[in-house]
């Protein structure tokens, strides 16, 4: 039998807290090792006692867990102005890496990735986790094969209202920079939503691992929280093909809704309508179904702890990953000044703390702008601002492009 893979997991609480609890669960059945976890507040992790029980090390650093100890995979569950670092000290001491998304905070921080994988000879996947399920994987097959003829456009809608709490759950969330001056850029875009703008992207990849890359974006930012960054954003992309990629999220929506897409090809559409309902397509023959993608939300960790061994590639890697990147970087650059919205349509709700946070009107206009593939600007709405277009073929540095 070939010895177990052995397993660093960097974050314990969060989103580590939901890794944690599924290898430990699955210690018995799968063959793996977990040999260490860092964690700088590892209080917050509520298997802390089974970790100490089973003599699993917690370090506050991941330098600190290296000195002692190797693994052959790290699993990195930290904020997003960590994931660059951690993923190359990790490549460098001869890891592969499933960094949870989005892959970084910049596109130069991908491409200092990108050249540590290529250093190490190891892998880095991006735990974009529709990208890894069977449902995407489905839809992607099909694709590729030109069951639906080629892409003309594809669009999201996405509204996810959040509260103040929310925004103070951490201290980076809705945060354009840490205090070390590390780029954070927290937005829908760029967590909460951003598996559902990667996807547009990655299932026009050519190939399994890999996604289109956009070339251009311009974008519409607003803000109803008292945030650094938005809350709210209309933007359009275009691939190098000439596919129109457009994208309308916020969390100050009165409407809990989506994801709604639609994905539009010369010779039929794939659709969805909410978090739990099937993606199908339509095609003149008739109709598909693939499934709910958000049934395997840790599929992307199965895969690449049997990826572990090199003789694969994980579904979803930096340069499927990069397109997403770009994207967010281009949309901040498009409009770097946060339009907020008028004081006057701003809706508060509740103690102060917890309190909703909603914009009167924003659902219905979204909800227009999604039908008539239009940003709000175009739209003639009162409170919108246009953002400029952003090149995006030759950008490798953010803010500015290069």
């Amino acid at each position: 039998m070939e010895k177990p893979v052995s397993i660093v997991l960097v974050g314990i609480g969060g989103m580590g807290a939901a890794y944690l609890a599924a290898l430990l669960e699955n210690k018995e059945q799968r063959d793996f090792r977990l040999v260490g976890t860092v964690d700088p507040q590892p209080r917050r992790c509520p298997q802390l006692a089974e970790l100490r029980a089973l003599d699993i090390p917690v370090f506050e650093r991941l330098e600190e867990f290296y000195a002692r100890h190797r693994a052959d995979l790290a699993i990195i569950a930290s904020p997003i102005h960590f994931h660059c670092g951690q993923s190359c000290l990790a490549l460098s001491r001869e890891s592969s890496v499933l960094c949870e998304k989005p892959a970084a905070g910049t596109v130069q921080e991908v491409l200092r990735m990108r050249e540590a994988e290529r250093a190490a000879g190891r892998w880095v996947a991006v735990g974009f986790q529709w990208s890894f399920s069977t449902a995407i994987q489905a839809l992607k097959n099909d694709l590729r094969a030109g069951m639906y003829g080629r892409p003309r456009r594809l669009k999201c809608l996405y509204l996810w209202p959040r509260n103040e709490a929310y925004y103070r759950r951490n201290d980076w969330a809705g945060k354009l920079k840490d205090p070390e001056g590390r780029w954070i850029l927290d937005s829908p875009a760029n967590n909460a939503m951003a598996h559902d703008l990667h996807n547009m992207f990655y299932v026009l990849g050519r190939e399994r691992e890999t996604a289109a890359r956009p070339v251009r974006v311009e974008a519409e930012l607003y803000r109803a929280h008292e945030i650094e960054n938005f809350d709210s954003a209309a933007l359009r992309c275009h691939t190098r093909d000439g596919v129109e990629i457009l994208f309308y999220v916020s969390h100050a929506a009165s409407v809990d809704t989506g994801p709604v897409f639609s994905y539009e090809f010369e010779g039929g559409e794939i659709r969805a309508a909410g978090r739990d309902t099937e993606i199908r397509g339509f095609l003149p023959a008739g109709k598909k179904s693939y499934g709910t993608p958000d049934r395997e939300p840790l599929r992307k960790m199965w895969e690449a702890i049997d990826s572990a061994d090199g003789r694969t590639l994980p579904a979803c890697g930096l340069e499927a990953a990069l397109g997403q990147t770009l994207t967010v970087n281009g949309a901040q650059d498009s409009r770097p000044e946060i339009q907020d919205f008028p004081k006057e349509i701003i809706v508060s709700r509740g103690e102060p703390g917890s309190r909703e946070v909603t914009v009167a009107g924003l659902t219905e206009v979204f909800d227009e702008c999604y039908r008539k593939n239009a940003l709000p600007s175009e739209l003639g709405v009162s409170w919108s601002r246009k953002g400029r277009v952003v090149s995006l073929a030759d950008y490798v540095y953010f803010p500015g492009g290069s």
